[in-house]
């Protein structure tokens, strides 16, 4: 049986109740996990409110801002989390962004400003937090990022994303490498298009869904429990000797040569 009591989990990038993130907060808590949520500080508090809103039935015993392009927030972070819990077991990486307009148009046309932010948030976070993680990851681990198809194949209106996610799933596999001496397993899941705050800044997001749902072996796209399931399971014991994966939960569409 999957269970994760006793285990603490520091989940980042729950917006709202669409966010992939979200769905992984929630059957981790249904697992036993102890909470710790992370959420995007902004100047009029309104982040704050409306995830602290969200995440309120789950009882997170961690609630904090983290903005990973911030150095001393990140610091901030962890520091808080060995003060009140001395270790951390299960890191949750749901973090990425992109222009609207470098997810458009011609690639060759990507302003160098857009591809920095974008590998910046969307790749070198997971890095950076895997990083601080590291020392409170005392008695191993389990770090899971989310990755998307676009990272192996061209997608129209993904563009620069696909790169900083190409480059995320190269990052679990260095992180493995170097992790896995300390029994800290690091894995992506590569989910289906679903609707998301995130997703919704990508060109024909709708059609991509409906497709996936004419093409994919079980003729439908995955909900975010779906999702939210498949990390309790990489995070628990259930998958002590897997590091380095990609594990694909998009109702099979990736097999699919047409």
């Amino acid at each position: 049986m999957l269970n994760l009591t006793g285990k603490n989990a520091l989940v980042t990038g729950i917006a709202n109740n669409r966010s992939i993130a979200w769905g992984i907060a929630q059957q981790l808590h249904k697992a036993g996990a102890n909470l710790g949520i992370t959420y995007l500080p902004d100047e009029r508090g309104k982040m704050e409110k409306k995830v602290a809103e969200l995440v309120e039935p789950l009882n997170p015993s961690l609630f904090l801002p983290c903005n990973v392009q911030d150095e001393d927030q990140i610091k901030s972070t962890f520091e808080t989390i060995r003060e009140q819990w001395g270790k951390l077991d299960i890191l949750i990486h749901c973090l990425a962004f992109a222009s609207k307009d470098d997810l458009s148009g011609d690639f060759s046309q990507t302003s160098r400003s857009g591809f920095n932010t974008a590998l910046e948030i969307s790749t070198y976070s997971l890095v950076q937090l895997s990083g601080a993680a590291k020392p409170l990851m005392t008695e191993g681990g389990s770090i899971v990022t989310l990755t998307y198809l676009g990272g192996v194949r061209a997608i129209p209106n993904y563009n620069v994303m696909g790169v900083a996610k190409a480059g995320l799933e190269m990052s679990v596999r260095y992180l493995a490498a170097e992790l896995g001496p300390q029994n800290i397993r690091v894995n992506a899941i590569s989910a289906g298009p679903i609707r998301t705050l995130a997703s919704s800044a990508v060109g024909g997001i709708l059609d991509m869904i409906h497709h996936v749902e004419e093409v994919a072996p079980l003729r439908r796209t995955v909900s975010q429990l779906e999702v939210g399931n498949a990390a309790a399971f990489l995070c628990s014991d259930l998958s002590s000797g897997i590091t380095g994966q990609i594990l694909y939960v998009d109702a099979g569409y990736e097999i699919m040569g047409m």
